[in-house]
This record gives C-alpha cells, sequence and structure tokens, in this order.
C-alpha cells in the first residue's frame, strides 16, 4: 500500500442531490410545517414589492391556516411563549406571501432585515424574544448566513386588530 486514502466516487447526480436537499423548499418540507393562506391587503398598500433584487414585505400579522387572525398582547392576554408562537406564524406567514407572489422559496437569496412589532403592555421588555419566533423560523429554512439578517424588535402600544406581533421584512432575491 502506498499509504494514500481511497476517496469515494461521487456521481454529478450525486453532486446534484445534495444540492437539492438544501434547497428552502426542501428545508421547509423536512421541517413538516403547514403554509396559512396569504393575506389579501387589509387597506391601501401591496403585501409585497420587488425591486431589482430586493423584495420587501409589508407588516404581516399572525395569519392560522383557517385565515384568522391570533390576537391579544403580550404581558395581559398572551404569555411570552404564546407571543413567540405567534411570531413564528407570523413567519410562516410571509412565507406564504413569498410563495404566492414568487412561485417558490428559493427564489430568496438572503434575509437582509426584520422589523418586529410586538403588541405589549408598557411593562414588557422581552421584544427581542418574542420576535426570535419568526427569526428561528427563517434560519431554519433558509439556513444560518442566509436566514439571519439584522433586526429591530420593539413593542408597541397596540397593533391592528389586537394582534400580538406584526413583522415587515427585506430579502435579497437570487
Amino acid at each position: 500500500m502506498s499509504g494514500r486514502v481511497k476517496k469515494p466516487f461521487f456521481s454529478i447526480l450525486d453532486a446534484q442531490n445534495v444540492v437539492m436537499s438544501n434547497t428552502a423548499e426542501q428545508k421547509f418540507m423536512e421541517l413538516g410545517l403547514k403554509l396559512p393562506p396569504a393575506p389579501a391587503p387589509m387597506g391601501v398598500y401591496k403585501p409585497c414589492l420587488i425591486d431589482g433584487n430586493y423584495l420587501y414585505l409589508s407588516g404581516h400579522g399572525p395569519v392560522l391556516s383557517d385565515g384568522t387572525l391570533i390576537v391579544g398582547r403580550v404581558g395581559r392576554d398572551i404569555d411570552m411563549e404564546a407571543g413567540k408562537a405567534a411570531a413564528r406564524q407570523v413567519g410562516l406567514t410571509m412565507l406564504a406571501t413569498i410563495k404566492a407572489n414568487l412561485g417558490s422559496l428559493d427564489r430568496v437569496k438572503r434575509v437582509i432585515k426584520v422589523l418586529g412589532m410586538v403588541g405589549c403592555t408598557p411593562e414588557f421588555d422581552r421584544h427581542p424574544y418574542v420576535i426570535n419566533g419568526c427569526s428561528e423560523l427563517f434560519a431554519a429554512v433558509w439556513g444560518d448566513d442566509n436566514g439571519v439578517g439584522v433586526r429591530s424588535a420593539v413593542g408597541m402600544g397596540s397593533l391592528p386588530g389586537n394582534i400580538p406581533v406584526e413583522i415587515e421584512a427585506l430579502f435579497e432575491l437570487q
């Protein structure tokens, strides 16, 4: 023996399968989650807008699979964990808008910015923890490098329809 280690042979097809299993669509399917319906605008605005290589999403709320909204103020009506779950649901709602308008989550290259607003009591101060519900979802779908962008998380005295969380985001497209 010459001391050389024999490397396994991979075909081009194997390499393509490895790449395919790492797409945002594949990762989303592996999570076993379901998207709610993409919401229609409730005012004079566009849910999303493409400008060059950027996708802007308007503020989204936590739409459930039956089209209803999660409601309540964090710190009064719902606790911090329920607020985080609502933020994750907002993330799913945003993914539904992306799929409805772009056809595939794979069109998104990376998350650039997330602005999360938490409808909460004046003394509640864990806004970043709540918004992690959405940020963790995006990281699971697009990976730690592309799914995590810059972010702000702030508290609000009220949000439309008494929803606990509203989030808007900016994405770079492929």
